[in-house]
């Protein structure tokens, strides 16, 4: 788990972690915080709680991360109209201002918000449920995260990145690296990786 700073594009902090989690997380920023670090804004690829979990320091939700989300719920080729629509909405996320995506994310939802409210009986428990669900999964997961979304815009004075590329930049070089020495022992891996975030 990787801490970086946007501006120096340098690697602050890391630990090894078998998995992560909101309580990591918090503890890496007071950590950062305890050693002088002056922590202007948060980007990061939404994990549960991470939006409350750190007072007023502004928080960005990775706009490529919220494309994927998105994907996953539609698939990259949606076979409804508002899947289709929905999609082509999502893809101006990162090409586009606030006011816009909302905009465009407002008119989707009055327009197809029948749509989404169709229900389906199951034949065999008489239970109704969702006719589209994975439709407004994606929507809601939008509009849960809107407010996080442009932070970046809000705050023009941080100069904030909209995504986490700069990390996942790093990531992505690391794991090609390591690939090219797949047969490391776990303790000469991690030392790999210590020297390569230094």
């Amino acid at each position: 788990m990787v801490f970086r700073d946007h501006y120096q594009k340098k690697n602050v902090y890391w630990q090894y972690v078998k998995h992560e989690n909101l309580e990591l997380y918090v503890y890496g920023i007071n950590h950062l915080k305890a050693m002088g670090w002056n922590i202007q804004g948060i980007v990061c690829d939404g994990k549960r709680g991470m939006f409350n979990a750190f007072g007023n320091i502004p928080i960005q939700m990775c706009q490529f991360h919220q494309i994927a989300i998105v994907t996953r719920y539609i698939t990259k080729n949606p076979h409804l109209l508002a899947g289709i629509e929905l999609k082509q909405i999502t893809q101006l996320l990162t090409k586009t201002d606030k006011e816009s995506f909302e905009g465009a994310i407002n008119d989707w939802y009055v327009k197809w918000k029948d749509f989404l409210s169709e229900k389906t009986i199951n034949n065999e428990t008489g239970k109704k449920h969702y006719t589209h669900k994975r439709i407004r999964s994606a929507y809601k997961s939008l509009k849960h995260n809107l407010p996080y979304l442009f932070t970046w815009y809000d705050h023009p004075e941080l100069n904030m990145p909209n995504t986490t590329n700069s990390l996942e930049g790093v990531f992505s070089n690391l794991k090609s690296k390591l690939n090219v020495h797949s047969g490391l022992k776990v303790k000469r891996k991690m030392k790999f990786i210590y020297e390569f975030l230094c």
